[in-house]
This record gives C-alpha cells, structure tokens and sequence, in this order.
C-alpha cells in the first residue's frame, strides 16, 4: 500500500477523484495550512535576540514541504507502520527529488523521523521529537493535541517566567525597559481599539524579552518558546489576557517593578498574570494531576 495513500490523508478529495492505485496527487499550493501569527514589522531587534530556532517558515517549496509533512506527522496521518518513500513525496507534492531530500533532512533534525540503511525514513515515536522546536509547538497547537500542547505550555510557563522576572529586575539595558514601556502602550493602545493581533504580538514580545533580561542563557533560549506559546495558543490558557481586560495593569506593574529592581514584586505581577483567566478557564493555576 503506498505510504502517501493511506485513507486518512485523501478523505478530503471526493472518492470519484481518485482512480484505482492512482497516488494521491496535488499541488501544495491546494493544502488548507493553520494560521501561524507573526510580530512583523514593529517587532524590535531586542526581541529576537536569542532566538535559536529551527523553523523552516519562508523557505519556498522546501518549507513549505517541511509544513506539510511535519502537520502530516504530528496529527499521525504519517505514522511510523511504513516508511516515506522519497519517491513518492515527490510525486504527491510535484517536487524535486533535492526538495524531498532537503525537506526530510529538516524533519529528521527535529525529532519527528529517522533514516536508517536497509530500512528507510520511518516516524520516530513522540518521546524522540524535540518538542521545543517552534514549528512542532505550532503544528501540536493547530492539530488533534491541541489541548495537550496548551495545557504544556502553560504548565511550562509557570515553571519559568516568575523565576525569569525575579531575575530579570533591575538587569535590564536602558534601551530594553524603555522597548518594555513600549510595549505596554502598545498593548493599551491596541487594548482601546479592540485590535487583538497587535495585542499578542505586543504581549508576546514583551514576555519574551523578560526572559532575554533574566542573564541565564538557558532561560534565553526560551524566550522564543514564550512567545510561540501566546502566538499559538488559539485560547486563553497561555495567552495573559483579551484587549480592554484587567491584566494590562499588571504587565504595569511588572515592567515598573522590572524598572525598579524589585525582583519580589516582579515575580508577583508575572503570578498574577498567569493566574488571571476568563471564567471558563479552570483551573487557572496548574494542580498536580494523577498519574
């Protein structure tokens, strides 16, 4: 049976589209993707510091073939019961045998498949997948592990961010707490006209170059885990809050007590801001789970 035929991957083409052992062609172009919000365009040089990722977004065919098989992958429409035939992929998607190569390289790099002599690229299982690349953050968050992917993040983000703004306060450069400022209006300006993209992107940056401040370069490397987990979050359990809501006086009252040096108050605001949810959040705070 081909790889790239199985019946989970072609429900979406009418059954009269396909012939008998006809592969499953079309062009990427036709794919529906998940949306993948940016902070374009006011997005500061500060903010993308430490930003060591893997992602594959604006790279032509070639990324956009790591996209879809990633997706493919992680939703388990790509399972680790057959190899990928590279022939095949190139095939589905109308690419070069460099272009399948390239793209599987990539996937190979996070985590998501192996290749081995004698038996071929196989999906290695989910223990094995760098589940801190951004892309695989992105493609858990829009697939069937949505909620399990949100539920992480946020669980992570409590584990780092209170430590990161203790850290953080009073270490930051001049040109940083006033970006921090910054942001803050942007986020109240954006708050005031219901403008719920600039919002994020506002609240994502400012969080992430928190733990930019925080002079650990562990907690550095995370600060683009921080701001995918608002960016894709789809929801209010990673996000702090919606535009016009209380919370935007905490991030106040955080980016002063960053200003400041007060690490105590610095740390409170950040609880607070990950405690403060909608009402139909529950529970706000993480609580120990059975195993």
């Amino acid at each position: 049976m081909s790889t790239l035929a199985h019946p989970t991957m072609t429900a979406a083409r009418p059954a009269d589209a396909i012939g008998p052992g006809e592969l499953d062609r079309f062009p990427y172009a036709d794919r529906p993707t998940p949306p993948a919000p940016r902070w374009e365009g006011s997005e500061s040089d500060l903010s993308r510091v430490g930003r060591k990722t893997t992602s594959s977004r604006g790279r032509g065919l070639h990324g956009q073939l790591v996209q879809q098989l990633g997706q493919m992958i992680v939703s388990g429409d790509l399972g680790a019961d057959r190899p990928l035939v590279p022939e095949e992929i190139g095939q589905r998607f109308e690419v070069s045998r460099t272009v399948v190569r390239e793209s599987l390289r990539v996937l190979e790099a996070k985590g998501l498949v192996s290749a081995r002599p004698n038996v071929g690229t196989r999906v290695r299982p989910v223990g094995d997948w760098n589940l801190l690349d951004p892309d695989i953050i992105e493609w858990r968050a829009f697939g069937p592990q949505r909620d399990e992917q949100r539920r992480e993040l946020f669980e992570l983000r409590w584990a780092i961010e209170p430590l990161a703004a203790r850290l953080a306060a009073g270490h930051g450069r001049e040109d940083v707490q006033h970006r921090l400022v910054e942001l803050t209006e942007i986020m109240s300006h954006a708050g005031a006209q219901g403008d719920v993209v600039n919002y994020a992107r506002a609240d994502a940056e400012l969080h992430g170059l928190i733990l930019q401040m925080a002079g650990n370069r562990m907690l550095e490397h995370l600060s683009g885990i921080v701001g995918c987990a608002l960016q894709v979050s789809g929801g209010p359990t990673t996000t702090c809050e919606r535009p016009g809501d209380p919370s935007l006086s905490l991030h106040v009252r955080l980016v002063d007590a960053l200003g400041t040096g007060d690490g105590t108050a610095a740390e409170a605001a950040i609880r607070a801001l990950l405690t403060v949810h909608p009402a139909e959040v529950e529970p706000s705070v993480p609580a120990p789970r059975e195993h």
